[in-house]
């Protein structure tokens, strides 16, 4: 049973202004607002929980005012694969697709962070698309921007060289200090490559001076050639 599932608990009630404090819902009509109110319960999701895995059967629709989900893809040969990440005022694909198809998910979602989000049941779900033409043109809205989106990726891993990829990665995790907190496993899943990959480029950046090498991270040496590899690639 995945998160979103589980009953909810005391700590899990609702503030009544939920909808006109989440963006995306806040030019809905007052009908449709007072239906998600209805409807939509309040859960607290605990980072590393899984909200879904391959073969599950979707019951909910998420909407996800704070924190972030990550939906991989595990192949059979054990390998990560993260198609995407699901933050506040975006939807899931995976779950759209499987309400509207009542088709099983065939991925999995895990919660990066702690998560506040909003569940609204299935038969309430299909009850809004039947009667709102707002939450109908929000769903599917969410829908062609993921979708864009994962598209967008696909062409990434194909077309994009590993070095790239992962100078991009890099630049996109410094912190102030241009320290980077990842494992060579977390960063294979979020550029669709195995960890030996990521290991042996990571190890060429740092033989060419641009990184220093750490257990469980790194430590951004040049920046400048990191961005100039990042610059090449786009020109």
């Amino acid at each position: 049973m995945g998160t979103l599932d589980r009953p909810p608990t005391e700590e899990q009630t609702m503030p009544s202004d939920w909808v006109e404090e989440t963006p995306s819902l806040r030019s809905l009509d007052a009908a449709t607002k007072s239906l998600l109110r209805e409807g939509a319960v309040r859960k607290q999701i605990p980072r590393g929980a899984v909200l879904f895995r391959p073969g599950d059967q979707c019951a909910h629709f998420p909407l996800i005012v704070s924190g972030s989900v990550r939906v991989q893809r595990v192949t059979e040969s054990g390998r990560e694969i993260v198609l995407y990440r699901v933050g506040p005022n975006e939807t899931c694909i995976l779950t759209t697709a499987s309400l509207l198809s009542d088709d099983a998910y065939a991925a999995e979602g895990v919660a990066e962070s702690d998560v506040t989000a909003y569940v609204v049941p299935a038969d309430r779900f299909a009850a809004l698309m039947n009667a709102s033409q707002g939450f109908r043109a929000l769903v599917f809205d969410g829908y062609s921007r993921r979708l864009a989106t994962l598209m967008s990726r696909i062409e990434e891993i194909v077309c994009t060289r590993i070095n790239v990829r992962l100078a991009e990665r890099l630049l996109a995790l410094r912190d102030a200090g241009d320290k980077i907190v990842a494992t060579q496993q977390a960063l294979a899943a979020d550029l669709g490559t195995a960890r030996e990959v990521v290991g042996r480029t990571l190890k060429a950046f740092e033989r060419s001076g641009w990184v220093k090498l750490s257990r469980g991270g790194a430590e951004i040496v040049n920046l400048a050639a990191l961005r100039s590899l990042c610059d090449a690639q786009r020109d």
